[in-house]
């Protein structure tokens, strides 16, 4: 029966302020080291952890409550971590997807240019095409592409070379 009396004390309102009063400071102080100095945030989660002290003080010894407050104050601000990150996550997106949307103009412009690339490609001599290709799209190395195509690596370059300069004259075009 005293363990009993024990708990009705923690929810009595001199046993509560007097655990309240040895703690809140300590616990904040102890908070705002976490939140690196944000005192406001760190009294917002000490009040809160308060809160979910006097909801369980039915529960709880008044020799558990500090135990108590410290574990829930860090449960709560790692709730407050994860939640700040979801919404910087989403901010971001949201500003990614903003700066992604473009002009029809723009668009437009893109597509011929993509169209007038392929076209250069598909223009491309036959040997010319296969070096670009292979290393631009396959992203083959020089001397990969010369081994598979049984060439020196002098000639894979100056194919290569030949494409890049047919290409710029489509690309300066624009």
């Amino acid at each position: 029966m005293s363990e009993n009396n024990s708990n009705q004390r923690l929810c009595s309102d001199a046993v509560f302020r007097s655990v309240f009063d040895a703690n809140f400071k300590v616990l904040r102080n102890f908070l705002v080291y976490k939140f690196r100095g944000d005192i406001e945030t760190a009294e917002d989660v000490a009040q809160n952890a308060f809160v979910k002290l006097w909801e369980n003080c039915s529960i709880l010894k008044p020799e558990q409550a500090k135990s108590f407050l410290y574990t829930t104050a860090i449960r709560i601000s790692l709730n407050n971590i994860k939640h700040d990150k979801v919404v910087a996550n989403f901010e971001l997106q949201l500003k990614t997807k903003d700066n992604h949307k473009e002009s029809p103009d723009l668009l437009l412009e893109e597509t011929e240019l993509k169209a007038r690339l392929e076209k250069a490609i598909n223009d491309l001599p036959a040997k010319q095409r296969t070096v670009f290709l292979m290393n631009r799209f396959d992203n083959q190395s020089y001397p990969e592409i010369a081994s598979a195509l049984n060439l020196s690596v002098k000639a894979v370059e100056k194919r290569m070379h030949l494409a890049l300069l047919a290409l710029r004259k489509v690309v300066k075009n624009v």
